[in-house]
């Protein structure tokens, strides 16, 4: 299951032998992921379900980089389906303006999402909960077991829940990969454990799904190696959440090779939609959603009266003639249109497999290793040089 076609000898000696791995094995680890939820089915409920029984209780999903990006996605889901206060709020945000998001007076949960656990404002965020918030509970979804968070959290066990995902999801790659999904995964289901069963079904739908396409790679290899020098990705919902996660991540895999943006679908006309020139790609994650679907559609409409040399590239829950009438390629990622997938964060899942597939393959047309884009250490796996400094009482 290699959508690039490269032997695993040549992907080591091009530097990507890590990042391919970890590419390729998410669809087993987020069915993994789900058996370990399935069986700490009883500690998260018991966590839980008494704070979903607070009426004010405000959840605030945090992280920093692409784990911020995980929140973006699952926020805006849980919102619509318990019409709960449910937030997206960057831990590079909480840290350096605390009092602008962390109120007392209500019961709060920070929900951290940390690949190593190591980062100084995951640690900073978790502290400042602690010290500004007084019915403050914390749930800790991270990659590493010995990470400084998990350690913090073990020592505080009356008011937080550590939840550790698969061990090979702790990337040793640059780039967050399987670390995002499988906690991603994580992420959706346990503030939703009444339809446990459900979900994880999803779940196991979208991993089917995602093995045929980084099978297939879909000509994305290709496409991403036809000279393109910038890339937009647009997205509506949860779904410019993962607008947001793949522009990061060709940024990085490409170490800024290829300039990448992110933008709203409604929101590209007012002002970002300059970017596009000649050689641009413009790839669009359309959402399930049919009243959304209209205005995608328009804007689709647009693009294909626009004059240019841009590409259109639509990614599709399931095959639709309407819009392969209108983009330059499409891939979808149910190619047997098994029924609606209810929510877009779902589709999220599945749909980052094709930027995946797509970021790794311009990385390697740009001559860097997606294992090690930045060999300067000026952007680094673990962020360094960041302080965190003293808030006062």
């Amino acid at each position: 299951m290699n959508p690039w076609k490269l032997s695993e000898e040549e992907l080591q000696a091009r530097g990507a032998e890590h990042t391919a791995r970890e590419m390729c094995q998410q669809p087993d680890a987020w069915e993994e992921t789900t058996v370990l939820l399935e069986q700490q089915a009883a500690a998260i409920t018991a966590f839980v379900k008494p704070l979903l029984a607070k009426p004010e209780l405000r959840i605030i999903f945090t992280g920093a980089g692409t784990s911020a990006y995980a929140g973006d996605i699952i926020a805006p889901y849980l919102r619509e389906k318990t019409g709960r206060d449910i937030l997206s709020i960057a831990t590079t945000d909480i840290v350096s303006a605390p009092h602008q998001f962390l109120h007392d007076g209500r019961a709060t949960v920070l929900v951290s999402f940390a690949r190593s656990g190591d980062s100084p404002e995951s640690i900073g965020a978790f502290d400042l909960a602690e010290q500004l918030v007084e019915e403050i509970y914390q749930v800790v979804i991270t990659c590493n077991a010995d990470g400084a968070l998990a350690r913090k959290a073990r020592e505080l066990p009356e008011h937080t829940l550590t939840l550790l995902m698969p061990p090979q999801t702790n990337d040793k790659s640059f780039a967050m990969t399987s670390s995002f999904t499988s906690m991603l995964v994580t992420g959706l289901l346990i503030f939703d454990m009444d339809d446990f069963a459900a979900n994880k079904a999803l779940v196991q739908r979208v991993a089917a799904c995602g093995r045929r396409v980084l099978q297939s790679g879909h000509g994305l290899p290709e496409l991403a190696a036809a000279g393109f020098e910038r890339i937009v990705f647009l997205g509506s919902g949860a779904l410019y959440g993962l607008a947001r996660e793949t522009c990061l991540k060709v940024l990085e895999l490409t170490g800024g090779r290829i300039a990448a943006v992110s933008e709203t679908v409604m929101g590209f006309r007012h002002g970002p939609k300059s970017i596009v020139d000649d050689k641009t790609l413009i790839v669009m994650w359309l959402s399930g959603n049919a009243y959304t679907h209209e205005y995608e559609m328009d804007l689709l409409r647009e693009f294909h009266h626009d004059a240019g040399s841009f590409k259109v590239l639509a990614v599709t829950p399931a095959p639709d003639a309407a819009v392969a009438g209108l983009a330059d390629y499409v891939v979808s990622l149910d190619e047997g249109a098994d029924g609606p997938w209810g929510s877009d964060a779902y589709l999220a899942l599945g749909y980052v497999l094709f930027d995946h597939i797509l970021a790794l393959a311009a990385s390697l047309s740009k001559g860097v290793a997606p294992d090690t884009p930045c060999p300067s250490g000026s952007v680094n796996r673990v962020v360094k040089g960041v302080v965190i400094h003293q808030l006062a009482e």
